[in-house]
């Protein structure tokens, strides 16, 4: 029985290396190596070719080393039925939650756009917002969304959330469904997604759901670029509506050079950076969920394959 690990990015030594440190007798193979592919009964993976998870005859467990799982769900390749699962980790929650709260805290004071002066030599001082003056709306009040509303809450911010279904969380208001949609968006000035990415969410920051803030709300899109409809927020920042937007993904990335976000003044980008699984703090539920799929037992951070989150 083995474990091969696939993705694309450079980094399959550096997590070989570290599952090895802490478990140095697991069988690891890399995806890009001769391997024994009938052995293989678990694999870990981040953004993997197309197709490569149907090589594995007694595969049992395809495992995200990260929280998201969307990229899996595009590869109509996949072996069907194989449990998922996804990386649940206080460190990811919790760096998040301090981007999220740093593209905030610029917006109110002005930071994005005095950046844009300095390298203009212009000095125009503005008027600055302070905490209390908005109200912060999260799309997905998951195990990312609700770190993130608790953090909020305890600097300062009224806070609510729109999720599938209702939340308790202390001090937040709580929205669901189709028919909460519109009363949520309308009292939401800074509006935070965190929402899966499936069938039901993927083009979700459009237009439509634009109009429904009210006007000069501040958009942050920190889940998957397919929640957003890019020429929808350019449109709704052109004529005023959107005061402005804080990306971190893209429907490509890197994103072309070509991409007008590049030199839209209101568009402030990072690279999708925001929220790194960290090997050494993930690594323990990994190696668990090994030993428990040798063992036929419950997974952790199992997804719901109907779902798809």
């Amino acid at each position: 029985m083995a474990l091969v690990i696939i993705r694309q990015d450079g980094k399959i030594d550096f997590w070989k290396e570290a599952l090895k440190s802490q478990s140095p007798d697991l069988e690891i193979f890399s995806y890009y190596e001769d391997h024994p592919k009938e052995d293989i009964v678990m694999a870990l993976i981040w953004k993997h070719p197309e197709g490569s998870l149907s090589a594995y005859p007694n595969l049992k467990l395809i495992a995200s080393t990260g929280a998201g799982v969307d990229f899996i769900f595009e590869d109509p390749t996949r072996p069907k039925g194989i449990p998922i699962t996804r990386i649940v980790d206080t460190k990811l929650a919790d760096d998040m939650s301090e981007h999220v709260l740093a593209v905030i805290l610029a917006h109110l004071k002005n930071l994005d756009t005095y950046k844009l002066q300095q390298t203009r030599g212009i000095w125009n001082p503005m008027n600055y917002s302070r905490i209390a003056d908005f109200k912060v709306g999260i799309m997905g009040l998951g195990e990312l969304g609700s770190v993130l509303a608790n953090d909020l809450v305890r600097f300062g911010f009224r806070v609510q959330g729109w999720s599938n279904s209702r939340k308790s969380i202390d001090h937040i208001d709580s929205f669901t469904g189709e028919g909460e949609l519109s009363d949520f968006l309308s009292s939401t000035e800074i509006l935070v997604c965190l929402l899966p990415l499936t069938d039901k969410t993927i083009g979700i920051l459009n237009a439509s759901l634009f109009k429904k803030l009210p006007k000069n709300a501040f958009v942050i899109n920190v889940a998957r670029g397919g929640h957003l409809v890019d020429e929808d927020l350019i449109t709704m920042l052109d004529n005023g509506h959107l005061s402005g937007a804080g990306l971190v993904v893209y429907h490509q990335e890197p994103l072309p050079e070509s991409h007008p976000f590049w030199k839209h003044e209101k568009i402030h980008m990072t690279p999708h950076h925001a929220s790194v699984s960290d090997p050494q703090s993930v690594i323990p539920q990994i190696l668990e969920n090994y030993r428990r799929v040798l063992n036929d037992k419950p997974l952790l951070n199992e997804i719901s394959l109907d779902k798809g989150y």
